[in-house]
């Protein structure tokens, strides 16, 4: 994948977990992964501020703690939530980073991957700005799939599923507009790393 200039981007993360393709946004919203844990799952969620709308600073500023309460009614019911995921996919498919890759980022909550709690210990978040009712676009799918393929070159990463698939009855993105067979087949992700997918 090139970006407007022709250049190719350079998508793996290196020795400290940062992605050189992505835009650098730190977040104070992160902590050490468990000793000698390794980074094998992603995880695909999608986020709006507010919700349902798209364009703002709104979600840099809710990952670094800075987002204004005063601004929308829906901001003061999340003052002082302190979240944060490994990366955002912005509409036109820019990647934002705010967390390194060897870093536990706290995007998953109360988790279980195939039977696996504590899905911030082992895990990548990745956050798609949409919403559980809204087509994601075609640049969004481009630049997870090349994220995606990345850092599973990068790491050893053994399955992808959604916020919905480790979080069940508590959390429903990245929802029923997101096709994970366009993903899966831009990706080239085998079936057999979305153990959800096969279940259904």
């Amino acid at each position: 994948m090139s970006d407007a200039a022709g250049r190719v981007r350079d998508w793996r993360p290196n020795a400290d977990g940062w992605v050189p393709a992505a835009r650098h946004v730190p977040s104070p919203n992160f902590d050490a992964r468990p000793e000698g844990m390794a980074v094998d799952v992603v995880v695909l969620h999608n986020i709006s501020l507010p919700p349902g709308q798209f364009g703002s600073d709104d979600i840099e500023a809710f990952f670094q703690n800075r987002l204004d309460a005063t601004r929308h009614p829906f901001f003061e019911t999340i003052r002082d939530v302190r979240v944060s995921a490994h990366f955002l996919i912005r509409r036109d498919g820019e990647p934002v980073q705010f967390v390194a890759c060897t870093q536990r980022a706290w995007h998953a909550g109360q988790s279980d991957y195939c039977g696996r709690q504590r899905c911030n210990d082992f895990s990548i978040g990745i956050e798609i700005e949409g919403t559980d009712d809204q087509p994601f676009t075609p640049a969004q799918y481009e630049t997870v799939a090349a994220l995606v393929s990345a850092l599973r070159a990068a790491y050893p990463i053994q399955g992808v599923a959604g916020h919905s698939d480790i979080a069940p009855g508590r959390k429903t993105d990245p929802g029923p507009y997101f096709d994970w067979s366009r993903f899966a087949k831009q990706a080239a992700l085998p079936l057999a790393m979305m153990p959800y997918r096969q279940a259904r």
